[in-house]
């Protein structure tokens, strides 16, 4: 009669924990990739009026959550173009809506994650103190053409040019010293033209001359709100991101009291005043 060698019971445990540990690897070896995305930088596209109140989103961002965030700073219009292209973004911070309205119907932003982060506000400003010091003073210097040159961003490509823009047309100024007009690509080089002297003053975003608890050096005028449309910056999440848990996160901390603070003391809205 043959015998029959059963498995002893220490036999069986030690082959179920090697089959055990060797699932579990493979577990871990499929969502490793995952873990490292999510583990990389966030990778921000910021609209360059913008700049400035990022550097203290981010530090503080950073923070408290333990979150690395790694931003870039441009046009609007040009990070469109490269989103489009597949640039390797998680959020994008629009200084516009349409923008993200296009990526949304193009299938490449997640509508659910849309917010307002901002009302931008327009300034025409000059480093000069005492060129204009009040609405009259500063019409009058742009329907005189008195100034050397004049800075305004590109309209096709930045909504603050377009702002800028609206108001020229509404004071009959659309097509007036084009000679003197010196146009940026974005509302940071715009800036920067007026900023060291290569133009002596232009349209600007009120927040690149506006830091938190300081009053603004120079002459600067605010026009009327309602002489433009509303600057309403919207921000998304990208479907094509590998950071979706932190791109969330992320977008969660611009809506909280924390964040909504620094953005006001930049010079910005969070709502217009009739809503």
């Amino acid at each position: 009669m043959q015998s029959v060698i059963k498995p002893s019971p220490i036999n069986r445990d030690r082959r179920q924990a090697l089959q055990t540990g060797a699932t579990m690897l493979l577990l871990s070896m499929v969502n490793m990739p995952m873990l490292a995305a999510e583990h990389s930088p966030l990778r921000i596209a910021v609209a360059a009026n913008f700049a400035g109140p990022m550097v203290r989103l981010a530090q503080e961002f950073e923070q408290s959550s333990g979150i690395k965030i790694a931003f870039s700073v441009g046009s609007t219009g040009k990070f469109y173009a490269q989103i489009r292209q597949a640039a390797p973004f998680d959020v994008l911070l629009a200084a516009d809506t349409l923008t993200i309205q296009n990526l949304i119907d193009e299938g490449l932003a997640d509508p659910k994650t849309r917010l307002t982060y901002a009302i931008g506000q327009l300034a025409l400003w000059s480093p000069e103190a005492g060129l204009f010091g009040n609405q009259a003073q500063a019409i009058e210097k742009l329907k005189n053409g008195d100034f050397s040159r004049l800075a305004i961003a590109n309209p096709t490509v930045a909504p603050y040019g377009a702002a800028a823009q609206a108001v020229l047309t509404r004071l009959g100024l659309a097509e007036a010293w084009i000679r003197k007009r010196v146009q940026g690509q974005s509302i940071a080089q715009t800036h920067q033209f007026v900023a060291s002297g290569n133009a002596e003053l232009g349209f600007v975003a009120l927040s690149q001359i506006q830091t938190a608890g300081q009053p603004i050096a120079g002459s600067v005028w605010q026009p009327p709100q309602a002489w433009y449309p509303p600057i309403r910056q919207d921000a998304v999440r990208l479907i094509a991101s590998k950071n979706r848990v932190s791109a969330q996160a992320f977008l969660t901390f611009l809506e909280s009291s924390q964040a909504q603070d620094l953005i006001k003391q930049f010079g910005y809205q969070l709502r217009l005043k009739n809503e």
